[in-house]
């Protein structure tokens, strides 16, 4: 029996343990950080909340007995990251990454890249007025100064700690169209959004909706993947792109 540990509340996550769940001679155990209030659960095992770091991890995957591991955290999860190729490394476990690709910009869009939301937030005084911010709850200080601008604050749970004055904040989850993302940018007469380059179809629809009414978007890279792996002298992790690639991955092992 091999016992597969996939770290991600992402949709690729939970898409992985639902192919998983049920192959002969395989246990799949899924873990969530427990940062969102409500989360949706996979397929199979749940563990939930953190492992206490890379030794933490690698302890835990010890006592269970994993013998594979598919990090499929958000882009921007660069700790768990991390600490999956430190713990892996510690232990010898066959590590994968599974990485949606990053947005590409299409004709018509007018993107400016910004290498983190310190720098995002730099850019905007120059770009709008009212922006539509989308990065998530954790790094809303970043923005706490901009006292001229106005915010729409878009999370899935409630934000807590430093943030913008001038803000409404909206409370939902995903998939967003493009029609619907559309009709709340005219609704709030928003002039620049703020992103990060999470990739994949699910939230998409707002970089679509930025492009109908000519507005500029603010996109946040994706931190370097050879960054996991610093400091710890191993291999970064094999990665692949789609859920199929992990699942042919998994059962080769």
């Amino acid at each position: 029996m091999l016992t597969v540990l996939v770290l991600g509340g992402t949709s690729e996550a939970r898409a992985l343990a639902a192919a998983l769940v049920g192959q002969p001679g395989l246990r799949v155990i899924s873990s969530l950080a427990g940062r969102v209030r409500d989360p949706v659960r996979p397929a199979g095992e749940v563990r939930v909340g953190g492992f206490g770091g890379a030794a933490g991890l690698a302890d835990w995957a010890r006592t269970e007995g994993v013998g594979a591991v598919v990090d499929a955290t958000h882009p921007f999860a660069e700790k768990i990251s991390a600490h999956a190729v430190a713990a892996c490394a510690q232990i010898g476990l066959p590590l994968l990454r599974l990485a949606r690709p990053g947005w590409q910009a299409e004709e018509g869009d007018d993107w400016h890249y910004a290498a983190t939301l310190v720098d995002a937030a730099a850019m905007l005084p120059a770009l709008g007025t009212r922006v539509f911010l989308t990065t998530g709850r954790q790094g809303l200080p970043a923005f706490a100064g901009l006292d001229t601008l106005w915010f729409l604050i878009r999370c899935v749970d409630a934000p807590q700690g430093p943030m913008p004055a001038n803000r409404e904040v909206l409370l939902a989850r995903g998939p967003y169209q493009r029609a619907a993302e559309l009709a709340l940018m005219r609704r709030f007469v928003i002039d620049v959004l703020v992103t990060k380059d999470s990739g994949g179809p699910l939230t998409a629809g707002k970089l679509a909706a930025a492009r109908d009414l000519g507005i500029p978007v603010v996109m946040v890279r994706r931190p370097d993947p050879a960054g996991a792996s610093a400091g710890t002298g191993s291999t970064p992790a094999v990665s692949a792109p789609a859920v199929p690639d992990a699942v042919r991955w998994v059962l080769g092992l």
